[in-house]
């Protein structure tokens, strides 16, 4: 029995031919699964640096307030009357973002 397994051919192609369908998998995944994953983390990374007071957010438990102080990973957030100390990355959205406003007191032309 040993025999007959040992002088079966060699498949056609050699071993890259094998792995094809394997790299194939896996830019697939890469294109479809990794890649977008990734372009969203940066881009809510991105949303959570640009917090600033006055805006209004949504945190991941749904509550929605007004960003009254901000601090390097912690916000304090009113939530109709209420303070509420929130962490930065627990927030899901950013509603309305709020202009900064212009203090220099010159009209721009």
């Amino acid at each position: 029995m040993f025999n007959l397994i040992m002088q079966s051919a060699p498949p056609a192609g050699g071993a890259f031919v094998q792995f094809v369908p394997l790299i194939l998998i896996g830019v697939i995944f890469y294109f479809l699964l990794i890649r977008p994953q990734n372009q969203r983390m940066k881009a809510h990374r991105l949303m959570l640096s640009e917090i600033v007071r006055g805006d209004t957010i949504v945190t991941n438990g749904g509550l929605v307030g007004k960003v009254k102080k901000v601090n390097d990973d912690e916000l304090t957030v009113d939530f109709g009357g209420q303070s509420i100390q929130v962490v930065r990355n627990m927030v899901a959205d950013v509603r309305n973002k709020t202009m900064p406003a212009n203090d220099t007191g010159k009209k721009k032309k």
